[in-house]
């Protein structure tokens, strides 16, 4: 079997203001077109009755025309979170390398997202010194915020 990694998937509450929230604090770019799509096809494959999904795919930045996508959608009959927790079982966080961590963060906050931790600096024995925090979007999805010396 061949794999390539394609995209990782965000289901939001409001998928235009989280796509927004990433083309503004990350830089990421859209890749249209916005999709909207709905179907028996879309409910066996999801297997979410009545599925019916809006959203758009962005490219992440630093990995290029052919790189992997954030994919975010929004599905019309979406069932609320719980609590944001870095320890919570499933997918944890998408990391960002970031050049300055606070200013970073400081962007986050700016933009309606909040910080879920600290900054720290720590030096990972035989990888080198790492500064990161990790911190949540406007819809409370955990994002990493990094920087290796």
């Amino acid at each position: 079997m061949k794999a390539k990694y394609k995209h990782t998937n965000i289901v939001a509450g409001d998928w235009q203001k989280l796509a927004e929230f990433y083309e503004e604090v990350f830089g990421c770019q859209r890749v249209e077109p916005e999709r909207r799509l709905s179907g028996r096809w879309l409910e066996q494959g999801t297997g979410v009755a009545d599925a019916e999904l809006a959203g758009i795919h962005l490219r992440l930045p630093g990995v290029g025309k052919e790189g992997p996508t954030l994919e975010i959608f929004q599905y019309s009959n979406s069932e609320d979170r719980n609590e944001t927790k870095a320890n919570q079982q499933g997918f944890g966080h998408i990391a960002f390398e970031i050049d300055d961590v606070p200013n970073a963060l400081r962007k986050v906050l700016s933009h309606g997202g909040c910080a879920v931790g600290k900054v720290v600096k720590h030096n990972v024995h035989g990888v080198g010194v790492l500064t990161f925090i990790y911190a949540a979007d406007p819809e409370g999805n955990i994002i990493e915020l990094q920087n290796w010396e």
